[in-house]
């Protein structure tokens, strides 16, 4: 396996390829410690230490650290740590491993998601949002289930009443115009067309024209 290219992302780390495609990111150091040169070739036995030894144990602790900050989906983690030069399957040997320790959950996380969300999102914003972050559908109904079954509830007429009050909307002044961009803006809120005309027909805003 010949090393044909060493990109320098800093004055401590680079990029190396290995047979023109990337391989991983390496500290200088141990480019000298395992003779790594561009256009010289790297031992199996070296290759191999870097993947299952030096890479995995690295991409554990930066995994833990990420976690310290903040929760991350199963899907946020490994891209940060494929953005950060780690192949493939050493995130998810990182991956596995913070899972094994329950440090990342992805149930766990969409509860808490909506449970944060409940007043202030519309289900469907919410499950956009959660899909975003790289939950399955088929998770986020268990997460619903769960959330109902801690007794969460969730009332959209409300929520699309304080949406109203927040814009300050003047229902009696409302022309055409106002009114149309009012109703799109529920709408993109993530709330049904039926709910946002019948939550804005109780406050007499005149939506039988839309």
């Amino acid at each position: 396996m010949k090393v044909t290219q060493i990109v320098e992302l800093s004055k401590t780390r680079s990029k190396i390829y290995i047979e023109q495609e990337f391989a991983f990111v390496l500290y200088k150091g141990e480019l000298r410690l395992y003779h790594i040169r561009e256009g010289q070739e790297i031992s199996r036995e070296d290759y191999r230490t870097i993947m299952e030894v030096v890479l995995p144990k690295r991409a554990k602790l930066r995994a833990m650290n990420l976690l310290k900050g903040r929760e991350y989906t199963t899907t946020q983690l490994r891209v940060k740590l494929e953005q950060g030069g780690y192949p493939a399957a050493v995130a998810k040997e990182a991956l596995d491993y913070v899972a094994s320790f329950h440090y990342i959950d992805d149930l766990r996380y969409a509860v808490s998601f909506i449970t944060y969300n409940e007043n202030s999102k519309s289900r469907r914003r919410i499950e956009q949002d959660l899909q975003e972050k790289g939950i399955s559908r088929e998770l986020i109904e268990k997460a619903w289930k769960k959330w109902e079954e801690e007794g969460g509830s969730q009332n959209e007429s409300a929520m699309i009443q304080r949406l109203l009050e927040k814009r300050h909307y003047d229902a009696e002044h409302a022309d055409y115009r106002e009114r149309q961009k009012t109703y799109a803006f529920l709408v993109r809120k993530g709330f049904s067309c039926e709910l946002v005309r019948k939550a804005m027909k109780e406050v007499d805003l005149g939506l039988e024209s839309l």
